[in-house]
């Protein structure tokens, strides 16, 4: 028989599973939208006293040194909103969508999907150093995981659809879609598989699709063409890319340290965003600029527009209220700020660097090594980039750059920003994945072929001796004539089962069989019989021909399924010297 295996394993979910992604895609980026005007609507009402929807900047307010109060009261009304209404407002979104993926079935509480994005406009729009991918890639997520859960789905399929949600969410709100897909394998999806990259990608897609007719098209940090980079400038991109490794390791430490302050504190946690609002107000009446999303600050770091002396002052009051603000516990996302530093050490470092001489070069670069670094997430972080700004010309220093920033807090840090928090509530995530060494071998590589059988006519008497002299618990029963078609199994617990009958004198191994014996083919992944296994609780499964499924060729064990973890373990670990041997 032809071997039926696959590069991959698609069934016809997949096609319904797109159709919901292209829902779920357009919802959300309807929802990006609207997350964006409540954040216009909330900084307008905080900063202006007026009630508009129009675009604002927290920093050409005219309160005078009142607005130093206006954080304040953002973060105690998100307070009690995360008190009355749900904790999981709290935080930056992408932990929590994380946690809800891997131990909590993907599915989302309504409350969270309403109540997350009014807080994060209400604590960006008092001025919060914030982002609004976090909070629009939870609540995205949330759109996804309400649709599913209105559906008889499983929560493989949930994921699926909880993935599109967010993915689709950042792709309208940052129109990158290929940035937002990538995201999803990297960081919350937890494998490549077609029946879940097809449904994000569509559903990333369809947003940015949607995003072109409610907030425009195009890239929203457009720059000019930067110059052809010389060998020089490529190899200050590995420095550019150092620094950020460095620069993000001790970012990320010095949040967690604060969280850590945070928690000795003798009050309720549900005034901590109004005390890391006092922190936003008093950063911001030094350097107003700091204040809010911020997106007007990362176009002009990138132009190379602002002065030295400024850029330093909203590095350092950013990087201050960031991480007060974010450790107390109010709600807004990472994403933006982790671009502002980016882009303010890379104009620092172009002061030193003589590479190259276009304006905001290595802003550019140190964006990308900046996120990449701390989110652990390499290509994401590169296309990111590029989508942001439609400037080819960077991607082979931001490729030196991201990896070296990647490689630096791979090697100095057990997890990054987004993981830590988890890790802080008990569920430890391991981020590396690859093929399963069970799927690279089959039945017919780890099984025991022509195994030992007994003929459905033998006495109890005569199977209890074989079972009890061998090491093996079980064995395959077939019939007596020439053909040995199978029959069943018996096991020792079948025989324990039966020993307490009067009449056992006059039982045949045919009157052991208790069920259909659970069989795999040949060319069957081990993965499959391990799910076999899994599936019926069983320690064995008997292999059978293709052709002829009452023929059998062999039987494997729990302890045969090692085999393909021992091989694996001989790549990883063996060292061998092939040559000069």
């Amino acid at each position: 028989m032809k071997n039926q295996r696959g590069d991959f394993s698609p069934n016809k979910r997949l096609l319904y599973l797109s159709g919901l992604a292209i829902v779920i895609g357009a919802i959300s980026a309807v929802v990006a939208k609207v997350l964006l005007l409540l954040i216009s609507f909330f900084t307008n009402l905080f900063y202006y006293g007026s009630l508009s929807l129009s675009l604002a900047a927290p920093s050409a307010n005219h309160w005078g040194s009142w607005f130093i109060f206006v954080p304040v009261l953002g973060g105690l009304i998100v307070g009690v909103m995360a008190y009355f209404g749900s904790e999981k407002i709290r935080g930056h979104g992408i932990p929590e969508a994380l946690e809800t993926i891997l131990f909590g079935k993907s599915i989302m509480q309504l409350k969270v999907a309403f109540l997350k994005p009014i807080s994060s406009a209400i604590s960006i729009g008092s001025g919060g150093p914030f982002g609004a991918e976090g909070p629009i890639i939870m609540t995205g997520g949330a759109v996804g995981s309400l649709v599913a859960q209105c559906l008889r789905l499983t929560a493989a399929e949930r994921k699926t659809l909880l993935v599109a949600g967010a993915a689709a969410g950042m792709s309208a709100v940052f129109s990158t879609p290929i940035a937002a897909v990538l995201l999803s394998v990297e960081l919350l999806l937890f494998e490549w598989k077609p029946r879940s990259l097809v449904p994000v990608a569509i559903a990333s897609a369809i947003a940015a699709l949607t995003r072109g007719h409610l907030l425009g098209a195009g890239p929203i940090f457009p720059v000019p063409p930067h110059a052809a980079f010389t060998d020089m400038a490529l190899l200050e991109a590995g420095v550019v890319g150092l620094i950020a490794g460095i620069f993000s390791t001790l970012l990320s430490k010095g949040l967690y340290k604060m969280e850590d302050i945070f928690q000795k504190l003798p009050i309720h946690w549900m005034w901590w965003p109004a005390l890391g609002g006092l922190v936003i107000g008093v950063g911001g009446y030094f350097q107003p600029r700091a204040l809010g999303v911020g997106y007007d600050v990362i176009g002009d770091l990138l132009g190379g527009h602002v002065a030295t002396s400024v850029i330093v002052s909203i590095l350092i009051v950013k990087i201050i209220i960031w991480i007060i603000a974010l450790a107390s516990g109010t709600s807004g996302g990472v994403l933006a700020p982790l671009l502002i530093f980016g882009c303010a050490l890379g104009n620092l470092e172009s002061l030193l660097l003589p590479g190259t001489t276009s304006p905001g070069t290595w802003a550019l670069v140190s964006m990308g090594a900046v996120m990449g670094g701390m989110m652990r997430s390499p290509f994401t972080a590169i296309l990111f980039c590029f989508e942001l700004t439609k400037d080819g010309e960077v991607l082979l220093p931001l490729l030196i750059a991201v990896l070296c920033s990647y490689a630096f807090t791979v090697l100095v840090m057990k997890r990054s920003i987004l993981t830590e928090k988890i890790a802080r509530r008990g569920y430890d995530i391991f981020r590396e994945y690859g093929v399963d060494p069970l799927e690279r071998m089959s039945a017919k590589d780890v099984m025991t072929p022509n195994p030992r059988t007994i003929f459905e006519n033998e006495p109890l008497k005569k199977v209890m001796d074989v079972i009890g002299k061998s090491r093996h618990r079980g064995y395959p029963i077939v019939t007596a004539d020439p053909t040995k078609k199978l029959c069943g199994v018996v096991t020792a617990s079948d025989l324990e089962k039966v020993a307490q009958f009067d009449d056992v004198d006059r039982l045949t191994a045919q009157d052991l069989i208790q069920r259909t014996p659970v069989t795999v083919f040949p060319e069957e992944t081990c993965r499959v019989v391990a799910d076999k296994m899994a599936e019926h609780g069983v320690g064995r499964v008997l292999v059978v021909s293709a052709t002829n499924p009452e023929n059998l060729v062999g039987i494997i064990t729990r302890s045969d399924l090692l085999k393909a973890r021992r091989k694996h373990l001989a790549e990883e670990s063996r060292k061998e010297k092939i040559f000069f041997n």
